[in-house]
């Protein structure tokens, strides 16, 4: 593989494993930011249970996401590209911080990408 493809590669794969592994260890110190301020008020009173709880669920979520990307790239990357997807039209639906909608929806395609560059030069490992 031509090394600034691989270069990129491997900036894509670092990046889209540590960041969902620091945001979700994070939705369960809240040094971030306060994660369950993005859940839509609607959507908040429907839980049994308190949002912030929804909120280390989904940091489980993420962590397990950012692993994957690191060791199973392959899957991890088009898991991570749907979260994204997921939280951006989360966010669109209930037209809440629809800046960090657009984002996360730039950071889809990069993960989605991602996974187009690994898929297409998979070593016996998956990655």
């Amino acid at each position: 593989m031509n090394t600034n493809v691989q270069f990129v590669k491997n900036v894509l794969k670092y990046t889209f494993g540590l960041v969902p592994i620091v945001a979700g260890l994070d939705k369960f110190s809240n040094l971030l930011t306060n994660w369950s301020q993005y859940i839509p008020e609607g959507f908040a009173g429907m839980l049994p249970f308190d949002p912030s709880i929804f909120m280390m669920v989904v940091g489980i979520i993420e962590i397990v996401a950012g692993i994957l990307v690191l060791t199973k790239t392959n899957i991890g990357a088009y898991i991570v590209s749907a979260w994204l997807v997921a939280i951006a039209l989360t966010l669109i639906f209930s037209w809440s911080y629809v800046d960090v909608a657009v984002r996360d929806l730039v950071m889809a395609i990069a993960a989605f990408s991602l996974a187009k560059l690994t898929e297409s030069n998979l070593d016996p490992a998956g990655n």
